[in-house]
């Protein structure tokens, strides 16, 4: 199995109902889940200096790291997760 990075984009109040569902995700992938977290607080580095990044529904939020067979297995995973705006599936080359 291979290592897939489930990037979880956008943030909204979840509702009661909202955390439930994404509750529920979570233990249906608790087999293949190898680690997960929220993001808060960033900075973007560049060739022009830094900036704050944002906190809303164009950030970056969350992540969630699993193991899947390939690539569509990890997406059709990722497809149950509850959205907020958006959800990117990569997968994480060893070296």
């Amino acid at each position: 199995m291979n290592s897939y990075l489930i990037l979880h984009n956008g943030f909204a109040m979840p509702t009661p109902e909202e955390m439930g569902a994404w509750s529920k995700w979570f233990e249906s992938i608790a087999d293949r889940q190898i680690d997960r977290g929220g993001l808060r607080g960033g900075r973007e580095i560049s060739g022009s200096g830094t900036r704050e990044l944002p906190f809303g529904n164009d950030s970056i939020t969350g992540y969630t790291i699993i193991k899947a067979e390939s690539l569509d297995e990890a997406v059709k995973l990722a497809q149950e997760c509850p959205v907020v705006a958006s959800t990117a599936v990569y997968e994480i080359q060893s070296h």
